[in-house]
């Protein structure tokens, strides 16, 4: 059974939580795998579009190896996500244009409601958003609410189990990310203590613990799970822990924004929407060409789990690379209407 088209902007994930645990059907289960798979690729733009704005090309300054570790945990989580669903015979939709995330725009599914992500340059403004994308429903520093991420992962992994029989270990991709973290290698689903193992390493990278704010999972000792690595970068300072309570607080050494291109934020649709900006030849030529890679990406990652291939990711990074080369040209290109910002990448889908 193939899983339904199902649209970016509805809020079919607040349906699903919606639906109690013992009414879920097959069905109610590989739509909301398809809803984790548009999940984790909707981060992966803000995140990309924040780093590849960094100036700096050494990764291991430390606010850039943090964003860029972190998209390599998201395209990790999109990896294991992707199998979980095709093990049980569902089908990866990548390249409907119903799917396809859409910016500015809030998180497909209804998650985090209220919560407009858009595009833009690295600033305090947009690493805040990071951290409220990856919001844990009760965090270490300070309380917080509404529906999260994490807690829609903990319903899947509540509900898998009753479908384990499903489980064939089929159109899976294997694909070593470990040089990024353990527990990011892209590894079949071949029993349902692979499942439960992925969604525990999705949930503590993005989270932490009850415990700690540590991902469980790091590339470096001491790395922060998402939420609270990004928030050290959106408050400026680093999360600490009280040594007589016991209690987080960021109120540690400043951590300082890395140069950057003032890259603004792209409007809905693209720079032909924006009055005064809209861009010349060439500059529309570097904007679709990285939105051809981008499309070009995404095909290909399709294409890795209609047929369980693991030699369909290599054009997939290719792209990727490309479009971070194309992204940084385009990020040095000042608005003609405000020169104070440039231009950055669209990230709109082009169906074939």
């Amino acid at each position: 059974m193939a899983t339904g088209i199902l649209d970016y902007e509805s809020d079919a994930i607040v349906q699903l939580m919606n639906i109690s645990e013992e009414d879920w059907t097959e069905q109610e289960l590989k739509d909301a795998l398809q809803r984790a798979i548009m999940l984790e690729l909707s981060t992966i733009p803000p995140y990309a579009t924040a780093l590849w704005s960094i100036t700096d090309p050494d990764n291991s300054k430390p606010v850039r190896h943090t964003i860029r570790e972190i998209v390599f945990d998201e395209m990790s989580h999109f990896g294991l996500v992707c199998n979980m669903l095709t093990t049980i015979g569902g089908t990866v939709v990548l390249t409907d244009p119903a799917t396809v995330p859409k910016y500015p725009g809030q998180l497909p599914g209804g998650v985090n409601p209220g919560l407009e992500v858009y595009l833009s340059g690295l600033t305090r403004d947009s690493a805040c958003l990071f951290s409220e994308i990856e919001k844990p429903e009760h965090p270490l520093a300070f309380a917080a609410d509404g529906n999260t991420i994490g807690a829609f992962y903990q319903r899947i992994a509540d509900v898998f189990p009753k479908f384990a029989g499903l489980i064939t270990g089929q159109r899976q991709v294997d694909f070593p990310l470990t040089s990024h973290g353990a527990g990011n290698d892209i590894v079949p689903m071949n029993h349902i203590e692979d499942v439960l193992a992925a969604i525990h390493i999705i949930q503590t990278q993005g989270e932490g613990t009850d415990a700690s704010p540590e991902n469980p999972f790091p590339g470096d000792q001491g790395e922060l799970a998402h939420y609270y690595a990004f928030k050290e970068i959106a408050v400026g300072k680093k999360l600490v822990q009280n040594q007589q309570t016991g209690e987080y607080g960021f109120d540690g050494a400043d951590v300082p924004l890395p140069d950057t291109s003032p890259v603004a934020r792209i409007p809905a649709g693209g720079w032909a929407n924006s009055p005064g900006n809209e861009p010349d030849q060439a500059t529309a030529d570097r904007l679709t060409t990285f939105n051809q890679h981008y499309s070009d990406m995404l095909y290909a990652l399709q294409d890795a789990w209609a047929d369980g291939g693991t030699a369909a990711i290599g054009p997939a990074i290719t792209h990727m690379g490309k479009m971070r080369s194309t992204a940084q040209q385009i990020n040095g290109i000042k608005l003609p209407a405000d020169p104070r910002f440039t231009y950055g990448p669209e990230w709109l889908f082009i169906q074939r």
